[in-house]
């Protein structure tokens, strides 16, 4: 079997390269030739970029064996995330990489406004000694006002506190608890653009947020303040922020980032009392290795078929130890329900029961949806498309856990309804020091199977002489029954017997077993490795 192809789109560090390791064949192209990339595209099992590689739904579409797109760094505006669910990609990035660097950076930023350090430079440069006419404040006893208080907006705080500076600030999802351990008063926005010396904005750019510093907010301000964004362009009305400053009504601001990028004209960029860098908040040399460490060690798990801790697009998160064995009991369970089914799905009910309650066992949930989707879809099945799958189906998917477990330690139990109103259940648990993956009930009848690749299972009246018919039908027909359970209804008459065999049982095999013994349901199921 050949190596897993790796596609390195833009320039990313050496110790990138040596986190993905030996295993996988690493192939360069320039991701911003759309020609060269589309032909890489096409035996890419995953894809490492940057900002300038544009993975949108057409190039997501030139990638049938894509399996996860890892974008080293934080923003994630060049991935079209639905397209690349849709098709059962991964996505990924480096999402603490470059907070230090961007924190550094807004501090740099209110530094060199308070300082006018970009112009007092120009100046020199130019020749001239003009000391009275870059005057500066300090930043003592200044009040920086900060919205958004999450991993870059806290930092930023505790960079300034040693300043001696009165920190303010919004973020309406920061407990008073937290603001007060960071030294930090929480206010409303409104009390904290009149209030701010130095407004500085960290918070990801949505519908709700963009344009959140408009008009309004800049003529609150006072006529001496500035206001700084490193986070995302459109965060702060560029149009209105030029109006301000135009009109006095703010002293000045420092921007790395726009709208449009390169900024498609110089209202802003050209005027002096804008500071201005070219988007550089994770442009350091300790950021940008972080970020291709952190999305090459994410690009091994995905292409070993684990969740990752930092998919945007998968609600798995970190796995726990003692939950990881069950991931691929529950895949395998999903996979014996889906073969149990005659018909479409209606309803499902994955049921986690024991010791495992007492952990976070969410990816439980998609190791079921994917296993059982894996066996009714044609196309690529995974972590990331699975819940989508069970949506478009209209499929109503329940997920509970408790800690009562009567037989064994654990069992997962995925239950369901067909559309003709049949319901199903398949039960698994893992026992022993070699965490053995077991099948411990199906349809209510209980048996203890070891899961094989190969299972027949079948139902039929019970009766003297049916282990010798269906024995000496498959024995005829060269199959060898690996393994054997019997279980019984006394009080409906009924049984149920489920074979581990050593090879797939022809259809033609199945319609004979079936009259042979006159079952009520017959299936076999082949198991995928997971």
């Amino acid at each position: 079997m050949s190596a897993p192809v790796v596609l390195i789109a833009e320039q990313l560090s050496p110790a990138t390269i040596a986190a993905l390791g030996p295993d996988f064949e690493v192939v360069h192209v320039d991701g911003t030739d759309r020609e060269a990339l589309r032909s890489a595209l096409r035996s890419a099992d995953a894809i490492l970029v940057r900002s300038a590689t544009q993975l949108d739904a057409e190039a997501i579409g030139w990638a049938p064996r894509l399996k996860v797109i890892a974008r080293a760094g934080v923003g994630l505006d060049n991935v079209d995330i639905k397209a690349a669910t849709q098709a059962g990609v991964m996505v990924v990035n480096a999402p603490t990489s470059n907070i230090i660097s961007a924190a550094e950076l807004t501090v740099a930023h209110i530094l060199g406004l308070a300082r006018h350090l970009p112009r007092a430079h120009a100046s020199l440069s130019a020749g001239a000694w003009k000391r009275s006419a870059f005057t500066g404040i300090e930043l003592y006893e200044k009040t920086v006002g900060i919205i958004g208080l999450g991993r870059i907006g806290a930092l930023v705080a505790e960079r300034l506190r040693g300043f001696g500076v009165e920190l303010v600030a919004y973020d309406p999802y920061v407990t008073a608890a937290r603001a007060q351990q960071l030294g930090v008063q929480l206010v409303s926005l409104e009390e904290l653009v009149e209030r701010a010396d130095f407004l500085t904005i960290h918070m990801p750019r949505t519908p709700e947020t963009l344009g959140m510093i408009g008009e309004a907010q800049l003529k609150a301000m006072k006529s001496s303040a500035y206001v700084v964004n490193v986070a995302r362009g459109g965060l702060i009305d560029e149009a209105a922020l030029a109006a301000a400053l135009a009109a006095g009504e703010i002293a000045g601001a420092a921007l790395d980032v726009f709208v449009q990028e390169p900024p498609a004209d110089t209202a802003l960029t050209g005027l002096d009392r804008v500071n201005v860098t070219p988007h550089l908040g994770a442009s350091t040399e300790e950021a940008q290795e972080k970020a291709g460490v952190a999305v090459a060690k994410s690009v091994r798990l995905a292409l070993a078929g684990d969740l990752v801790p930092d998919a945007v697009n998968v609600a798995g998160g970190v796995i726990d130890e003692y939950v990881r064995p069950g991931l691929p009991l529950t895949e395998k369970l999903g996979q014996v329900f889906a073969g149990l089914a005659d018909g479409a799905i209606a309803s499902l009910d994955i049921e986690v029961h024991g010791e495992l309650a007492e952990h976070k066992v969410e990816a439980l949930r998609l190791g079921a949806l994917k296993g059982i989707f894996s066996k009714v879809v044609s196309d690529p099945v995974s972590y990331v498309n699975a819940p989508l799958l069970a949506e478009q189906r209209n499929v109503e998917v329940r997920f509970t856990v408790d800690t009562v477990s009567e037989s064994y330690r654990n069992v997962i139990t995925i239950r369901g309804a067909l559309t003709d109103g049949t319901t199903l259940s398949v039960s698994g648990t893992l026992t022993g020091p070699k965490q053995v993956e077991k099948i411990v009930e199906i349809n209510g009848y209980e048996v203890e199977l070891p899961i094989p690749e190969h299972l027949v299972v079948f139902s039929y009246t019970d009766r003297p002489g049916i282990v010798a018919t269906y024995g000496g039908v498959l024995g005829e027909a060269g199959v060898n029954i690996a393994g054997l359970q019997i279980a019984r209804d006394e009080k409906l008459g009924k049984a149920l017997s489920v074979l581990s065999v050593d090879a797939p049982v022809e259809e033609s095999l199945i319609g004979l077993l079936r009259g042979a013994i006159g079952a009520d349901a017959i299936h076999m199921i082949d198991i995928d490795t997971v």
